[in-house]
C-alpha cells in the first residue's frame, strides 16, 4: 500500500500543493513553519480522517479562506483508491472513498493505516493518562472494528451516566433504577474494552521491547504497565460500589476512561528517572513497535511519517532507522527536515529511492530529487 498523489488546497498554510510520490521515500525539506509537516498531517487526514495535531476541523482551514481540501490517491493491491476529504467553514466535514460518501468515518478507519512519529511525540510521556489511552485506542483501532465500535458506545454511555449524575444533583433527586439501567450498558462494554486492551498490551510489549533494545545495544530494561481500576474487579462491581462516590463528584469515578499506561525503565517511571536519550530512544521504540504490529496485523506495512526528527537523534539512531527503510521494513514513508542536503544525501549513499521537495511558504520552490 502507498500513496501516488497528494493535493491540498487552502488546508492551513498551503493555498495549493500538488505533489507525485514515490513508492519508497519522499522528503520535505525547508526552514521552520514553511508548511512541511501539515503535507504530513494532510496524509494523516486521508488516513484516520483527522488532524494529527488539531482535532477541531475547521481551525485547519487557511485563514480568510471559505474550505479546505484533502485529496489522495493510494495504490492498495493494484486498486486506486480516491480518498477525499473536504470541508466548507459552518459546515460538515465531507469524507469519500471513490466519490462515494461515508455514512459513518469510523468506517475508514484502518483502511490505509499510518503512524507518525513526531516531536510532539514526548506529551506520550509528560501529559496525562487522556493521552496514553488514546495511543493504546489508535493502534487497535486499526486493525479491529469491534472495538472501535464498543470504544465509541462506551463514550456514549458514559456521557450519558454523567449528565444523569448532574441532574439529579441540579433537581436534588435520586433514582437508582435509571442508574442500574446505565450500568447494566456500561459494565459489559468496560469489561469488553480492559479484556481488549489488556490482551493486545500482552502482545505489544516483546515487540516494543525488542525495538528499545536495538536502539540502546541492550543498556537497559523497560517496560509498559497497564493500569486499570478493572484489573482488580469487573466494572459492573466498581460501579455499585462507588454510587455514593459518584453522586458526591457528579461523575463516573470507575471504568476504563480511568485507565493509564505507565513507562517504565529499571522498574522506575521514565518521566522521572530517564534521561532525554532514554526517552527519545523510547518515543521512537513505541512507534517503531506500533508499525511492526499494525503490519503483522494489516498483512501491510503502514505509511510512516517522520516529522522533523532527524536533527534531533544522534548517528546512531539515525543509521538504525534508515537501515530499516533500506532493508524495506518500514514500507513507504515520509520525511521532514531543515536541512535541504542532509537526508537525501544519507540516502543517495545508501541508494534508496525518493522524491524531494524543497516547501517554502506553503508551496513547493523545488523538487529536488
Amino acid at each position: 500500500m502507498h500513496l501516488k498523489t497528494l493535493s491540498l488546497i487552502n488546508f492551513k498554510n498551503l493555498s495549493e500543493a500538488d505533489f507525485e510520490f514515490s513508492s519508497d521515500v519522499n522528503c520535505f525539506l525547508g526552514l521552520n513553519g514553511e508548511g512541511k509537516t501539515n503535507i504530513l498531517d494532510g496524509i494523516h487526514y486521508l488516513s484516520l480522517t483527522k488532524s494529527y495535531f488539531n482535532h477541531r476541523d475547521n481551525q485547519n482551514i487557511k485563514f480568510n479562506e471559505p474550505f479546505f481540501v484533502v485529496q489522495g490517491v493510494f495504490d492498495k493491491d493494484n486498486e486506486e483508491l480516491n480518498i477525499y476529504c473536504g470541508m466548507k467553514s459552518g459546515e460538515k466535514k465531507a469524507f469519500k472513498k471513490n466519490k462515494k460518501n461515508y455514512s459513518k468515518l469510523a468506517e475508514h478507519v484502518g483502511l490505509l493505516p499510518v503512524v507518525m512519529i513526531s516531536p510532539n511525540d514526548s506529551e506520550l510521556i509528560l501529559e496525562g493518562s487522556e493521552i496514553r489511552r488514546k495511543f493504546i485506542d489508535s493502534i487497535i483501532s486499526q486493525f479491529d472494528k469491534e472495538y472501535l465500535q464498543k470504544l465509541m458506545s462506551y463514550n456514549k454511555v458514559f456521557q450519558q451516566r454523567n449528565a444523569l449524575l448532574k441532574q439529579f444533583a441540579e433537581r436534588g433527586t435520586y433514582q437508582e433504577d435509571m442508574l442500574e439501567v446505565m450500568d447494566m450498558q456500561l459494565a459489559p462494554l468496560g469489561d469488553w474494552i480492559h479484556k481488549r486492551r489488556k490482551e493486545f498490551l500482552e502482545d505489544f510489549i516483546p515487540v516494543f521491547n525488542r525495538f528499545y533494545k536495538e536502539l540502546s545495544n541492550g543498556r537497559e530494561e523497560v517496560s509498559l504497565v497497564y493500569e486499570s481500576q478493572m484489573n482488580e474487579a469487573p466494572l459492573e462491581k466498581l460501579l455499585i460500589s462507588n454510587r455514593t462516590k459518584d453522586r458526591s463528584a457528579q461523575y463516573t469515578t470507575q471504568g476504563i476512561h480511568k485507565d493509564d499506561l505507565e513507562f517504565t525503565i529499571k522498574d522506575h517511571p521514565l518521566k522521572k528517572f530517564g534521561s532525554q536519550g532514554q526517552q527519545k530512544s523510547y518515543l521512537i521504540a513505541l512507534k517503531l513497535a506500533t508499525h511492526a504490529y499494525t503490519k503483522e496485523k494489516k498483512g501491510f506495512a503502514p505509511i510512516l511519517l517522520l516529522d522533523d526528527i532527524f536533527d534531533k537523534l544522534d548517528d546512531n539512531r539515525i543509521d538504525y532507522l534508515l537501515g530499516m527503510i533500506k532493508e524495506g521494513k518500514l514500507g513507504q514513508t515520509f520525511i521532514t527536515d531543515t536541512n535541504t542536503e542532509k537526508v537525501p544525501g544519507i540516502l543517495k549513499r545508501l541508494e534508496i529511492d525518493f522524491n524531494a521537495f524543497e516547501i517554502e511558504d506553503g508551496q513547493i520552490k523545488n523538487k529536488l530529487a
